[in-house]
Parts: C-alpha cells; sequence; structure tokens
C-alpha cells in the first residue's frame, strides 16, 4: 500500500516525536553501553535470521530482557539497528520500517519505566526469582498495551475503522480497529517475557550475559521448527489454492463458487461456537468440496440440457475422486469428509454412500448447507439468483429432510447477524428473461 493517508503519516510523525523524547534522556543516564550494544546486536541477528526464514513476526525476548536490565532510555535504544534493518514486505518500505521502530522504542520504554517504578531491577539484581514475577508481568502488561494502542490506532487511520458503535445500554464498545488486538497479542509477549526474564537473571548471576544466551537456543529451535510448519502450510494453500483455480477454470457456471462456500461454512462454524482450528479446517473443506469435477468430463460440467442417468451417474463420482485428491494432505483433518459426504442427505437420499441422518460427518452437513446457500444465491447462465432471504426459506423448507435443521439455524442466525458479503462475487452470466413459474433450476448437474 503506497498511498498512506496524510493522517496516518502525521499519526506516524506523532509516534517517531514520542519515541524520541524517550531516547533524549539517555545521555544524562549512567548507561552501560557494552550491554547495550550486546542487546542490539543481538536483536538484530534475530530479525535477520527471521528474515531469512521468512517468519512473520518479532523476536521480544531480546527487547523484553533489555527492559528488565537497563534504563528506559537506554533499553529503549536497544530497538533500533533490528527494527530499522528489518525485513518489509509491503510499500513504501521505509515509513513502515520507521514506524516499527518508533512503536517498539515506546513499548520498550514504557515496559522498562514500569519495571523499574516497581522495583523489579533490584529482584533481577538479586535473582529473587518468585517477587521478579510481579514486576516483570506488570512491564509485559505495559508492553501489550503500548502495541495495542498504537496498532489499533494506525489501522484506525488506513482503513477508516475507528468508529465505536454503542451497544446495548448506550454502552460503548470496542472499536473495530483495536478489536481483538489485545487479547490476541497477550499469550504470545507473555512467553517472550518469560524468557526475557530469564536471560536477565542469568545476565545479572555469577554466570554473566554468556549464559543468558543459552535461554535462546531453545526458543531460536523451537521459532524455526515453527517457520518450518507455517512454510509448509502457506505450500499446502498455494496447492489448494491452484486446485480451486482449475476446478474454476474447468467449470465455468460455478466460477467464484468454492470460496464462497468456504466463507459460509466459515461462518456457521464460528455461529456453531466450534474453536479456531476447526473453523479453519470447515473452510478448507467449503474450498475444496468440488474438487472432484477435476475428473469429471468438461462437457458433463457445461451441458445445458438435462443430464441421462448414465452423466448423472458419472456426476456423482465428483465427492469419490476429491477425496482421493486430497486424503494425502494431512493437515485437512475432518475437512477431508466433507468432500467425500457433501452430497449426502439426512433422509438418505444422497450420494455417494446413501448415509442417513448422524452417519453423515459434522463437517459434510456444514458444507452442505453453505453449499446449497451459493448455489441458490449465485447467478448462473441458466436462471438468475434467488435473493438471500429466498434461499433460507428454502433451507428451512428441506430442514430435516436435506438438510441438518443445526446447520441451517446457524446460517441463518449468522447472516443475520453479519449478513452476506462474500469475499468473491459470483461471476455475472448473460441476463436471461424470468420465468414465471418460481425460481428453480434446470435438470443438470447438482453444483
Amino acid at each position: 500500500m503506497e498511498a498512506v493517508p496524510a493522517r496516518a503519516r502525521a499519526y506516524v510523525a506523532c509516534t517517531v516525536l514520542g519515541a524520541l523524547f524517550c531516547l533524549l534522556p539517555l545521555p544524562l543516564t549512567q548507561t552501560p553501553w557494552w550491554a547495550v550494544g550486546l542487546l542490539a546486536v543481538l536483536y538484530a541477528s534475530c530479525e535477520q535470521a527471521a528474515a531469512r526464514w521468512r517468519f512473520a513476526g518479532t523476536f521480544y525476548p531480546v527487547l523484553l530482557a533489555g527492559a528488565f536490565l537497563l534504563p528506559p532510555p537506554a533499553a529503549a535504544l536497544v530497538v533500533l539497528p533490528g527494527a530499522l534493518l528489518s525485513r518489509v514486505d509491503q510499500r513504501p518500505h521505509r515509513l513502515r520500517r520507521i514506524w516499527r521502530a518508533a512503536q517498539l522504542v515506546l513499548g520498550v520504554w514504557a515496559a522498562s519505566w514500569v519495571h523499574w517504578a516497581l522495583g523489579g531491577r533490584d529482584a533481577v539484581v538479586a535473582s529473587d526469582f518468585p517477587y521478579a514475577l510481579a514486576p516483570a508481568g506488570a512491564a509485559v502488561l505495559a508492553f501489550c498495551l503500548v502495541l495495542t494502542a498504537l496498532d489499533g490506532g494506525i489501522r484506525a487511520l488506513t482503513t477508516g475503522a475507528g468508529s465505536a458503535p454503542c451497544g446495548r445500554r448506550g454502552r460503548v464498545q470496542v472499536p473495530p480497529a483495536w478489536r481483538g488486538l489485545f487479547v490476541r497479542s497477550l499469550a504470545p509477549v507473555a512467553v517472550h517475557g518469560l524468557a526475557g526474564l530469564m536471560m536477565a537473571v542469568l545476565w545479572r548471576s555469577p554466570y554473566g550475559p554468556f549464559a543468558a544466551l543459552l535461554v535462546l537456543l531453545p526458543m531460536c529451535v523451537s521459532w524455526w521448527v515453527f517457520a518450518q510448519y507455517h512454510r509448509e502450510r502457506a505450500a499446502h494453500q498455494a496447492t489448494i489454492r491452484a486446485l480451486v483455480q482449475a476446478v474454476d477454470i474447468k467449470d465455468e457456471y460455478t466460477r467464484g463458487h468454492s470460496e464462497r462456500v468456504g466463507q459460509a461454512s466459515m461462518m456457521i462454524a464460528r455461529e456453531l461456537g466450534l474453536d479456531d482450528a476447526r473453523v479453519e479446517v470447515l473452510r478448507f473443506a467449503g474450498i475444496l468440496h468440488d474438487v472432484g469435477k477435476l475428473g469429471v468430463p468438461t462437457r458433463l460440467l457445461r451441458k445445458d440440457g438435462p443430464l441421462t442417468p448414465e452423466e448423472r451417474r458419472v456426476i456423482e463420482l465428483h465427492p469419490e475422486y476429491g477425496h482421493e485428491m486430497v486424503r494425502g494432505i494431512g493437515f485437512l483433518g475432518e475437512a477431508r469428509a466433507a468432500v467425500l459426504h457433501h452430497h449426502e442427505r439426512l433422509d438418505g437420499s444422497g450420494y455417494p454412500y446413501g448415509l442417513m441422518g448422524a452417519q453423515i460427518p459434522e463437517s459434510a452437513r456444514v458444507v452442505a448447507v453453505a453449499d446449497a446457500f451459493d448455489a441458490m444465491t449465485s447467478t448462473r447462465s441458466y436462471r438468475r439468483a434467488r435473493p438471500v432471504p429466498a434461499a433460507l426459506e428454502e433451507l428451512e423448507r428441506c430442514a430435516g429432510s436435506q438438510f441438518d435443521p443445526l446447520m441451517v439455524t446457524a446460517l441463518v442466525r449468522a447472516l443475520g447477524r453479519h449478513g452476506w458479503h462474500p469475499a468473491v462475487t459470483a461471476q455475472e452470466q448473460p441476463r436471461v428473461p424470468a420465468p414465471a413459474a418460481p425460481l428453480s433450476p434446470r435438470p443438470r448437474a447438482h453444483r
């Protein structure tokens, strides 16, 4: 994003001025320059290693160790070399580096000030580890609060998501730009803070700074393993995306359908209260549910007239084809069952195995509702899209026989709360005259 709004640039400028103000007392403090230099080099090295591993994130243990060991201005100075030389993927690179450096300077300065104000320095010097936890925890909290406040501010100014709607009884809700930021960041920052505290205690112990560096070894190994996991996951997701694009190219009538089914499946899963990992798996299930169409002749997918019984039997093999394609992708988990069973019906009249009721996996019941909803609300060459209320009414009519009523209710509630704003909209098809009878697809392959 090269075009940064003027108000966001002004916000960055104010943050930079605040960071410089934090560094001003540096010449007046008794600064252990060798410690500042060692920590700064160590932090910069960790940032460069993260760039080489293509790992998104900042190595906070070194910064927080500096906050526990050094006066606030000196601790804030540790940030600068690593932050100003860090990898930035998006433009403008220079502005983003300056912003990140200023943000971290303020966060580390606040953490160090809180830690020293609560007597944390004495606890670290005396290696009084249980007592040292309280000021260190307060420092981590201050660090996290500063980063959250600044991150939310820049998001609000660049995306316009800063207004806070009034909740029930006139209570002001958290603005969208800040919503969830603090909760998501607190746990990982707390873990890094504990590692930083262990570094600081060992640093002040008779074993010296080099013993403190040993704390980083297991963290670096785990960080590298985590980076490899994310790299492998990114490769799998790229494979999934390629498969979906191949299906979209082959079946032009349903272009974008898989992405929208994934989005609807995710909405249903969240409404059901499933954990984030299962929500992500169900999103993949929705995206991949029709991948087996790659094994179906293109002429059948694009046929406008009625299908013969033999042609319909070929079409109905696509869930099994899809299952064979994805069963080797380990992290998909229950998504593979959804690919195989998303055309089963509660009354046993579905395919490929005619499963009934609870025999159908939950993931498949979710995707079945999402699939039918998008099929009805998307424009095809042979009919117009139904309005969302009409599609929901049809789903409710078929609940209990074709669809799981629980999944239908979850979709209705989710759409009532959030509306339907698909990230990938349906491709506009040639307009056709509206039929006099109620809208219904002409006989063809079930999509």
